[in-house]
């Protein structure tokens, strides 16, 4: 009989560990064979079918759709994990694969390492060109500080979205962690695709938007402890400008509410004060009003910050799949 699910500490620990080296050491899947490519795809093809009438309650139904789907797949692969004759190494290689899926560290940080290259260069055209790629705000007229606080704000805030947060079910769900990563990277893609104020995404993703918003609530909170203490390694290994290590509290709690979004200014504010540099997008907030515009080197301060950040994140979600193991098999 298959004992589905029931997954003990050390496993889920070295399925973490192992998905973060595959993370770092590879990077991200081929388009064709990675699951958060299938999540977008189904999203698009229900986006492309939406009524023109109902559009509020289409978006619920497709929303609950790609979640199941999203779930779907955590659930088939932890059945074949479980399957008796697989060597155990294959288990672990096949669990590692799908968990890394759900999180980006390495592509987050060349991300902004690619801009922040153009920068440096002085190619401010190229620059903005890259930048494109990662936000959806026209960057055609940027100046040289606006392009470094898109970078940083876009880079901040997925190292919520893209990180911390599916790391966070993976660990408080125990051996039901693969699949709480997977509903959260389902709502996360769901929100990136179609969750937007504007007329036609409005009504479409409004369930999605606030069920990531749900998701992401603590973790958004929580994000301001991880950047604090990554600044104060980040500190130790970069020879850069110094780092305000209170600057991230100082700066979330003045300034997290400066968005529309309730959780989008937590790392926004906390890598803000960190650098002290002022993050804005014109016409919409602005965060540390009382800094500078941000310049190339601070993109790099930033990336190392939130690098430093998410390997703490990993060691941290490791304990803490322990701690919950222990308590449980305690009670």
């Amino acid at each position: 009989m298959i004992e589905l699910f029931l997954a003990d500490t050390d496993h889920l620990i070295s399925v973490l560990l192992l998905a973060t080296a595959f993370d770092l050491l590879i990077g991200e899947p081929p388009t064709a064979l990675h699951p958060v490519v299938w999540i977008g795809n189904l999203i698009a093809f229900f986006k492309r079918s939406a009524p023109a009438t109902h559009r509020k309650l289409y978006g619920v139904l497709f929303a609950l759709v790609v979640i199941l789907f999203a779930a779907s797949i955590a659930v088939a692969v932890l059945f074949i994990a479980n399957l008796p004759f697989l060597p155990g190494f294959v288990v672990l290689l096949i669990e590692a694969y799908f968990l890394k899926s759900t999180f980006a560290i390495r592509r987050l940080i060349e991300a902004g390492m690619e801009v922040n290259a153009e920068l440096v260069k002085g190619d401010l055209p190229s620059a903005r060109q890259k930048l494109s790629m990662y936000v959806s705000r026209d960057t055609s007229q940027l100046s040289e500080g606006q392009v470094s606080s898109s970078v940083i704000e876009t880079c901040s805030e997925n190292f919520v979205d893209g990180i911390l947060s599916p790391l966070f079910y993976y660990a408080i769900l125990g051996p039901y962690g693969l699949i709480g990563a997977y509903i959260f990277k389902a709502v996360s893609t769901l929100d990136s695709m179609v969750g937007y104020m504007d007329e036609k995404h409005r009504d479409l993703g409004y369930f999605s938007a606030k069920t990531d918003d749900v998701l992401n609530w603590v973790p958004a909170r929580i994000c301001v402890v991880y950047i604090t203490i990554g600044s104060v390694l980040a500190g130790m290994i970069s020879k850069g400008k110094k780092l305000d290590h209170g600057g991230a509290i100082k700066c979330a709690t003045s300034d997290c509410r400066s968005c529309s979004s309730p959780n989008s200014g937590y790392p926004m504010a906390s890598v803000a004060g960190v650098l002290g540099v002022r993050l804005e997008k014109p016409n919409t907030y602005v965060i540390g009003k009382d800094f500078s515009m941000p310049v190339a080197d601070d993109i790099k301060q930033a990336s190392v910050v939130i690098a430093a950040a998410s390997m703490l994140a990993v060691f941290s979600f490791a304990v803490l799949i322990y701690i919950i193991s222990a308590i449980i098999n305690y009670i």
